[in-house]
This record gives C-alpha cells, sequence and structure tokens, in this order.
C-alpha cells in the first residue's frame, strides 16, 4: 500500500554528466505521481526558462533537461522539482564541462592586456595632448576611451578630440587646445570575447587667467559661522570652463572654499563658516570657443545677535609646535564648545582647555599638518567664533579630510610638497601602495597624485601620504544608498530609502540615521536609529528632546565600513510629548511693580501666553522667555485694571492658568476654573487680608481635612490647598470660606458615565469608527486625543458638535492606518466589587480580600487613612489578581474604615469587632468621622454599605 498515495516520486534519480565543452549535454530523471507533477529545472536558486540554450522534453514519465554548446560556465549543480496536489520532491544533478583547465588557459592567452600603459602628462592651457598605448589581444580588442566615468563623446564635441589605432597593437587619443575642463583622469578600456583590461592616466591643464564682469547681481545673506553655497547651471559645446572670483580675485579650492561639479551638473561653490571678510560680490563666469556668460551674488555676512567680547584669531604654526586659541565670552557663567570644522573636541593629551573668567582656551599640541583646518568656539545660544589654523610645515597643500565617491568612480588625490625629488609614500589602511592598472600613483616636480581607477567598496578606508616626519590623511567614503523621499506628517516624518544600483554586488548589513537641530548655531549630528532591513521608518515628536526643526541624514554600513552621509532634502518640525512639572500659580504683585509667571515642563516645547485670551507679543511690557523645559512671562508695571487678570499657557497638549492679583486688594466672590491633567498636581489658592483669619475648604458641599496626598497650607496671607496626583474624582466644586467671604473654584465640564461596553472599540477593515461622549454643559469646547496627540478634522476623520453629545468619526478604519485604536480617557474600576461589610466577635480571624483586573497591579491598604504595612498581628498577602489582609485575632481596636487602594481605583471595607460596648461605640464614632472625611475628598468613589452595630 502507497502510504504517500499520489504524491510525486522519483522512479530514477538523475545521474552525474560529463560532457566536453561545445557539445550538447542532456540531464533526465524518471517520476511517478497522480495526478501527473508538474516538473521545473532550477540552477542556483532560480527557475531555467526553456528557451535559447536551455529545452525541456519530456517522454512518458522520462523528463529531459537539454543544454546547447554547454561552456564551462555550465558546470554546477541542477535541481529537478516535481510538485503536484498531493505533495512535492525534488532531486539534484550535477554536470560537468570537460576542457576547464584549456578554456581558461586559452582566455588567458587571447584576454585583453596592456603591453605599454598611456602615461599621465601635463600641458599648458591651449596645447595639444596625446595618450598612446599598446595592447595585446585575439581577436583585436575594442578600445573605448573615458574621462572621469564617461565616454568623451558624451562630453566633448567632436572636434576636440580624435582616436586612433596603428599597427602593432598602438591606440591613441588626442585631445586638441586644452581648456582647463580637459583636465582629468582619462581611462583607456579593452574588450574582446576572452575578458577586458583598463588603464588609467591624469591629464593637468595649467589654466591662465581670465577677465569677465560682474552682471545679473543677486543678494544672499547667511549667519556668520554658517555656510553659504553658491550654484551655478551651465551647458554648451565644447563644454563650458567654469571660474569663481570673489571681488574680482580668482577663488580656488582651499581649507574654507570647495569648489565642484555636483551629480545633478551644477557648478557650485560652498563658502564654509563664513566670517565677515567674506562680504562681497561672487562671480561665476562660463566660457567655451562660441563665448561666455556670468552670474554675480553678493553675500552679507550677519553678526550674530550676542557676540564674543574678544573673538579668537587666526594663526600660522609650523609643524611639531604648540598653538594657542583663546577668546572672551560675555558672562562668567557661559559655557562654550570647540571644534574642529564638524568634529567636537574632547579634552586629553591632545586638546587642553582652560578658562579663567570670561576667557576661554584651547590648546593643541604637537601640531601636525591634519590639525590644518577651521576651529570654532560655540556658545549654548548658537553664538560663534571662528580662526583659521595654518600648520606650516613640509606639506603645503594637504589632503581633505574625507572623500565621498561613488561605487566605479574615479577618487583622486593631490598633493604638493616644498621641494621636488622628495622621497614620498603613499598608503591605504596602513599598506603601503604600489602603482597598478586601478592605482595610478603620479609626480609632477613638487606636485604628487593618487588616482583609484573605477573604485569598489573595498577601496573605502584611509589614505595616507607620508613624506619625511610629515603626513596627511584622507578618508574615502563610499555611498551606498539613495534618498527615496520623505513624507511629513502630523508631528512627525517618514523617512524612506533605497540601496544604490552600485551596491548589489556588496550589499548594505544595516543604516544609521542621525539628526541635526536647526537654528541653534551646532554643526553636531547626533545619532538616532540603527537598522539592520528596513529601509523606511517614521520618526515621531516624541522621540527628540525639544521643539525645533530637524535635518536628517543617513549611512549604509556593510564589511568593508561605513558609507558616506546622505541628507535628506527637507527640514521637519517635531514637537515631544510635554506634561507639566511645576504649574502656574497666581501672583500677588504690589501696583507698579513687575508681575512674574513661571512653568516648569517635562519637556522642550514652544508656547503662547495668553492674558484674558489675548495673544501676547514681546515688546517694552511683556517678556517671554524659554530655556528647555522652563518657560516664564514677566509683565512689567502692573497697573490698578490688571487686578484679577488670567494668565493663560498654551503649548503642545499643554494648558494652564492662574491669575493677576494688585495687592492691596480683596479678593472678590469670583468665579475660577482649573483644567488639570491627570496625574499632575491641583494647587487652589486664595489670598487673604487678615493673615489670622481662618479659612476652610469644602468640596461638593463636604468639608475637605489634610490627609494622604492632600495638603492644606497657610503662607502669609495665602491659603492653599494641594491634592499631588489628579484623578478624574478629583474634579468638583470647591470653596475655600471664612466668616466673612466665600471663594468658588468652579468645576470643568464633566462626561457622562460611559458604559464599560464604549470604552474599547473592535472594528473592521473598512468600517467606520464613532465614538461618542456627553458633556454637562452644551457650550463646552472638548478636544479630541490619540495617544495624547490631539486630532483635528479632515478629509477622512469628522469632529461633530450637538447639544450636549461630541462625536468623532473616522470614516473608514483603513483610511487613517495611522489611528489603529481610539480612545476616550474616562475613570473606570479596577477593583472588582465584593463583600465589603465586616462584623465578627473578637478574637477571631478577620479577612479582607480584593480582586483586581491585573496581576501586576501594584495595591496598598489603608485603615482610617494610614498606610498599612506588614507586622506581628496582621499580614498583607498577594496571589495573582487577589490580595489580601489578614488579622489572625480580631480586637475591639481593629474597628474602623479600611482601604484597598491601586493607582486608579479604590474600595472600602467597613470594619466592626464586637467586644466592650463603649469601646466599640466609641471606636464607631471615629470610624464614621474617618469615613466622611474620606469620602468628602472622594466623592466619585464606588458605593459604599455602612453596618453600624450597637451594643445594649
Amino acid at each position: 500500500m502507497d502510504v504517500f498515495g499520489g504524491a510525486p516520486r522519483f522512479l530514477a534519480y538523475p545521474r552525474p554528466v560529463m560532457v566536453q565543452s561545445g557539445t550538447d549535454a542532456v540531464l533526465k530523471c524518471q517520476i511517478g505521481g497522480d495526478p501527473r507533477p508538474a516538473v521545473i529545472w532550477e540552477r542556483n536558486n532560480e527557475k531555467i526558462n526553456p528557451q535559447g540554450r536551455y529545452r525541456v522534453f519530456e517522454d512518458g514519465n522520462v523528463y529531459n533537461l537539454i543544454i546547447s554548446a554547454v561552456t564551462t560556465e555550465d558546470s554546477g549543480q541542477y535541481i529537478c522539482k516535481a510538485k503536484n496536489s498531493i505533495g512535492e520532491t525534488y532531486a539534484a544533478a550535477t554536470l560537468k564541462v570537460e576542457g576547464e583547465a584549456q578554456e581558461m588557459e586559452l582566455r588567458e592567452e587571447n584576454k585583453p592586456r596592456f603591453l605599454i600603459k598611456p602615461l599621465s602628462t601635463r600641458v599648458g592651457r591651449g596645447e595639444d595632448s596625446v595618450f598612446s598605448c599598446k595592447l595585446w589581444g585575439n581577436p583585436r580588442p575594442e578600445v573605448v576611451w573615458e574621462k572621469d566615468g564617461r565616454r568623451l563623446n558624451e562630453i566633448f564635441e567632436s572636434t576636440h578630440f580624435s582616436v586612433g589605432y596603428q599597427d602593432g597593437g598602438w591606440f591613441q587619443l588626442k585631445i586638441f587646445k586644452t581648456r582647463a575642463p580637459d583636465g582629468g583622469v582619462y581611462t583607456c578600456k579593452a574588450r574582446n570575447e576572452f575578458g577586458e583590461a583598463l588603464a588609467g592616466a591624469v591629464l593637468l591643464v595649467d589654466a591662465g587667467p581670465g577677465h569677465e564682469e560682474e552682471g545679473n547681481l543677486k543678494m544672499f545673506a547667511v549667519t556668520e559661522g554658517k555656510h553659504a553655497k553658491f550654484r551655478c547651471f551651465v551647458t554648451g559645446k565644447p563644454k563650458p570652463e567654469i571660474i569663481w572670483r570673489k571681488d574680482g580675485r580668482l577663488i580656488l579650492s582651499g581649507r574654507r572654499y570647495l569648489l565642484y561639479e555636483d551629480r545633478e551638473g551644477y557648478f557650485t561653490l560652498k563658502v564654509l563658516y563664513c566670517k565677515q571678510k567674506d562680504n562681497g560680490v561672487y562671480v561665476c563666469a562660463a566660457s567655451n570657443t562660441a563665448g561666455q556668460t556670468l552670474s554675480a551674488v553678493h553675500l552679507s555676512v550677519k553678526e550674530p545677535p550676542v557676540r564674543f567680547k574678544q573673538p579668537l584669531i587666526d594663526l600660522e604654526v609650523w609643524e611639531r609646535d604648540l598653538a594657542v586659541l583663546e577668546c572672551e565670552v560675555p558672562e562668567d557663567s557661559v559655557p562654550i564648545t570647540w571644534y574642529l570644522e564638524d568634529r567636537r573636541l574632547q579634552p586629553g593629551a591632545k586638546y587642553g582647555m582652560e578658562e579663567w573668567g570670561t576667557k576661554r582656551r584651547l590648546t593643541i599640541r604637537d601640531i601636525g599638518v591634519d590639525d590644518d583646518g577651521i576651529y570654532l568656539c560655540e556658545m549654548p545660544d548658537g553664538g560663534r567664533s571662528i580662526a583659521e589654523v595654518a600648520v606650516k610645515g613640509t606639506i603645503l597643500r594637504k589632503l581633505p579630510r574625507k572623500v565621498d565617491v561613488l561605487e566605479g568612480e574615479n577618487a583622486a588625490f593631490c598633493v604638493e610638497v616644498e621641494k621636488e625629488e622628495m622621497d614620498i609614500h603613499w598608503y591605504k589602511d596602513s599598506i603601503e601602495l604600489r602603482e597598478t592598472h586601478q592605482t595610478i600613483l603620479k609626480s609632477f616636480g613638487r606636485t604628487h597624485i593618487l588616482v583609484f581607477v573605477n573604485t569598489m567598496p573595498q577601496d573605502s578606508g584611509l589614505v595616507t601620504f607620508l613624506v619625511g616626519r610629515s603626513k596627511t590623511s584622507s578618508h574615502i567614503c563610499m555611498s551606498l544608498i539613495e534618498i527615496k523621499q520623505l513624507i511629513l506628517r502630523a508631528n512627525a516624518a517618514l523617512l524612506s530609502w533605497v540601496p544604490s544600483q552600485d551596491s548589489r554586488k556588496n550589499p548594505p548589513s544595516g543604516y544609521v540615521l542621525e539628526r541635526q537641530e536647526v537654528g541653534t548655531g551646532s554643526q553636531e549630528w547626533l545619532q538616532c536609529l540603527t537598522t539592520d532591513s528596513a529601509t523606511s521608518v517614521e520618526i515621531l515628536g516624541d522621540s527628540v528632546p525639544c521643539e525645533a526643526d530637524y535635518r536628517f541624514r543617513i549611512c549604509s554600513v556593510n564589511k568593508y565600513g561605513k558609507s558616506n552621509n546622505v541628507e535628506f532634502p527637507k527640514a521637519v518640525h517635531l514637537v515631544p510629548v510635554a506634561r507639566i512639572q511645576a504649574p502656574l500659580q497666581d501672583a500677588l504683585v504690589p501696583e507698579g511693580q513687575d508681575g512674574l509667571f513661571s512653568i516648569e515642563l517635562s519637556a522642550s516645547v514652544i508656547g503662547t501666553w495668553f492674558l484674558n485670551g489675548t495673544q501676547l507679543q514681546e515688546d517694552e511690557r511683556y517678556s517671554m522667555r524659554r530655556s528647555r523645559t522652563h518657560q516664564s512671562l514677566r509683565i512689567r508695571g502692573v497697573r490698578d485694571i490688571d487686578n484679577g487678570a488670567e494668565i493663560t499657557f498654551i503649548a503642545y497638549g499643554i494648558r494652564d492658568s492662574a491669575a493677576l492679583y494688585i495687592q492691596g486688594h480683596l479678593l472678590s466672590n469670583a468665579e475660577r476654573n482649573k483644567t488639570i491633567q491627570t496625574g499632575n498636581p491641583i494647587v487652589l489658592r486664595c489670598e487673604l487680608s487678615d493673615p489670622s483669619a481662618q479659612v476652610y475648604w469644602y468640596k461638593d458641599g463636604s468639608k475637605l481635612h489634610p490627609q494622604t496626598g492632600v495638603d492644606i497650607l497657610t503662607d502669609g496671607l495665602a491659603r492653599k490647598l494641594i491634592v499631588h496626583s489628579a484623578e478624574f474624582f478629583h474634579s468638583g466644586l470647591y470653596c475655600c470660606k471664612t466668616k466673612g467671604d466665600t471663594i468658588t473654584f468652579t468645576p470643568p465640564v464633566k462626561f457622562s458615565a460611559i458604559p464599560e461596553t464604549m470604552r474599547t472599540k473592535s472594528i473592521e477593515a473598512g468600517c467606520p469608527i464613532v465614538l461618542q461622549c456627553v458633556v454637562s454643559d452644551p457650550e463646552a469646547h472638548v478636544c479630541w486625543f490619540k495617544d495624547e496627540m490631539q486630532l483635528i478634522s479632515n478629509s477622512g476623520l469628522e469632529i461633530h458638535s450637538e447639544g450636549n453629545t461630541r462625536t468623532l468619526v473616522v470614516q473608514s478604519a483603513d483610511l487613517c492606518p495611522e489611528f489603529p485604536m481610539l480612545a476616550i480617557p474616562v475613570t473606570y474600576s479596577t477593583i472588582f466589587d465584593v463583600e465589603r461589610t465586616k462584623s465578627l466577635e473578637a478574637g477571631k480571624l478577620l479577612e479582607l480580600e480584593c480582586e483586581v483586573a491585573d496581576s501586576t497591579v501594584p495595591v496598598y491598604w489603608y485603615k482610617d487613612g494610614v498606610k498599612l504595612f506588614p507586622q506581628n498581628d496582621w499580614d498583607i498577602q498577594s496571589n495573582g489578581t487577589l490580595r489580601r489582609l489578614i488579622i489572625p485575632s480580631a480586637e475591639v481596636l481593629h474597628s474602623g474604615l479600611y482601604s484597598c487602594e491601586t493607582s486608579d481605583d479604590t474600595m472600602h471595607f467597613t470594619v466592626d469587632i464586637k467586644g466592650d460596648c463603649i469601646l466599640n461605640l466609641m471606636n464607631l464614632r471615629a470610624n464614621c468621622r474617618a469615613f466622611w472625611r474620606l469620602k468628602a475628598i472622594n466623592i466619585y468613589s464606588m458605593h459604599i454599605r455602612l453596618s453600624v452595630v450597637f451594643c445594649v
């Protein structure tokens, strides 16, 4: 009996096949199965399609794969897979093509190779330049000449160059009347049917002076210490020569000037860390044999609002010397940060950092060529002082700190030393370089050049130039990532990217995302996340430390190291979720003096101040300050008409108010409204004219007394009621009463009870989501929130108000995937109802028990408002969701009001121990007083059944 039924099975497995190169190969196998199985062949996990050299032939239950004119590359393992509705099976067959060694020998013998490589050369502007090389290959190889990775006919007119061939395997490239843009790396690529070879050479063109006039003047302003970037787009044949000038003087690439053609075809000038001396007119002039054009812009460098008393001064120092940079800040308490361009410096053996009063000093020890650069001293408000440190020595022109290059491009390095014929060395990751077809090493007098042709990821690393005891170094960074898009959302940004087409051979193993806060003046980038495979990430406002505009950049990582960073095109405004740490306090101010209001938050956000509902602006009377989480408002010279004014602070998801009172005025009978977030403190305050007057506090008509979590304080003329952590049941009508006056604090709008079935919504995709609540005041304004983020009406979300009903409608659950669940904040019980009245004889076991919904919820026990702890005469136990308080032998003194409390729910037990009648009655009276004290402040707790037993 066939236990597998009609599942496919091999009746004859495929056998290894060995054939001669150039002949046909047949792989076959015999397969049974009912129903008849479908059979496919695979190689390297890819299905073989029956076309070209591949054919599939079936003969009954024998299945054949035929490969025509096999070569050594066809050698390997082939998989035969059979599948039907009952099951599947597979088997492997090996194909070996003989003649592999002979074919490899044939390929090596006949593939192209350079007998004489093209030589690097240097010519004057207007002279002809010639590259020649000698090649071997059978058949004769096809040769293509490229400049900087592009074919010559794409960038040159046909009359500007010629290519030729002479007997003996000589190939030649000639460039007529060279111009400055003709300088670069020229590559000769040779290919035939057996393989390819390439070799490169460098052309340097000595450019002569140019003359142009300013025109089309534009204006551009930048803050001191920031970068200025000018881009010029020019087209034409022959390719135009581009020259940049400032105030008529030629600009060359250097420490603070970068000149390059970007990948979009723009000619770019970047002025780094702008200073006052960079003010002036910048001209981009383009010219070719057909004519010239130019464009000009005026750069204005603005001074920062807070300046250094004494700025840094540029330095020139010799190698191995000590360099000292010194500046003076406005005040002794101002901290500073030191940077070498975009790298933050730390004190140590290399750098010494000192402070004396307002003076700040940086000492650079054993200075070398790589210490040459721009140094910055930065204050917290973004003010900067900038100095250029020039290191004099053997190396006159140093390497750039970093070279960004795409896979397949050329990476070129140029160094100039003080004398000719010096003993120089190039290193890559501490290994000395030697010239090959892909590595060009050339010297022209005092100028030394290194070029990596057709770079690959393994070319990433540290390049070092060494002459004597002097060295300069640069990092090669491969770009393995391309930005896809940046989508802005409400307090969030969706960033996405894709691996570069050039990275398929060496795919990234992960990505590193960094952020930079815009507008602070700091150039520091901070890592915010890493990911292994995801190419999209959502950045939420709650992930940043303060409200600001942020830039983001990303780099990829593989076994060769990190790629260069790619910056996303837009800045994103993000706001962290903040809560009130210290609320606004009412202010009692003598007339004519300043009133000060302040609020402390859990995160730095940008807030707005209001006076009696009118937004305040910074002017002579109102001064607003923000220092991270602390916000303040100063009202200068308060007047009589300001008495009783309401001061309100509103930020993202936060609102708090306080009152301004003029000293000498009695607090009148006025309604006050406080809206407090759950978990924040409630502070109610009133002022008296008589500091000795007695004050009583009431909530919903019940007198309040100090207890755990509730304080009643006296501070001179002020009287305060403080609830340490607000819960929903603390809402209500509070009164501050003296014999002759009453101040009422009106309760905020209350929500009606919400049924248990409405607290959680399960909605099918595509169906609408409808949430409703009922408020006590039909004029009340209601805000809807999702995960503490306020919701607003849009095309897929509607907010309605009708009478006392407030409704939120999400049109289709799948239209708003960012709102997977919407919840209404309501008070609900976490403790299940149990027997809450206990009456027993003295000496018996007293056991109080409650059950919580979540076994991890902490529970606290209280008696008459005093917190209980395990001790000799009682025990507190926790078993799963059950919580117990056990007294083995109850006495009359154990009678009282017991509470089992969680963070959002309370259950009360009334315990009466029968014993001595007089003691029992006294204890009962004490219990009743304690119960009503708790009842007064916890007005919305569960109903309590009180059982009273009198002894006669």
